[in-house]
């Protein structure tokens, strides 16, 4: 099986998400979330997204939204994030918690008792862009039907 450049068989991805605030975006993204920045110019940066190619690029306009009723929840669409362990995510929910964002939807579990039993969380970055935390007790069920 052919392996990723960090020697993992899943492959990074990468992601290019518009802003309308670079500043906002730096704040959010290296100071909330506690990414590391790389490369970047005066329309663009770059993040270590657990070791994903996550770019923040300036475009002022922004597309209409929706949202879906998932487990009682109004998720938005589109959004994004991370499958997390579950301390990871525990510590990422506590380290918001901290910093007092506003969650879209609160950390909570989602699908309790039923295949793909997950911890979940959504919030908004600083653009209106919505992220999804999530992390499974046994990862083994992140495709369960």
């Amino acid at each position: 099986m052919e392996t990723s450049v960090l020697g993992s068989p899943i492959p990074r991805f990468h992601l290019a998400m518009p802003v309308d605030d670079l500043a906002a975006a730096r704040h959010f993204y290296g100071e909330v979330l506690g990414l590391d920045q790389g490369r970047s110019a005066e329309t663009w940066i770059d993040w270590n997204l657990h070791g994903h190619q996550f770019v923040t690029h300036l475009a002022p306009s922004r597309a209409r939204r929706t949202r879906n009723p998932v487990d009682g929840h109004d998720v938005p669409v589109p959004h994004f994030g991370l499958i997390l362990t579950v301390p990871g995510f525990q510590r990422l929910a506590d380290r918001l918690r901290g910093l007092e964002v506003e969650f879209v939807i609160e950390p909570y579990v989602r699908f309790e008792g039923q295949p793909g039993e997950q911890w979940t969380m959504f919030l908004l970055d600083p653009a209106g862009n919505a992220l999804e935390f999530k992390a499974f007790a046994d990862d083994s069920q992140v495709f369960a039907s």
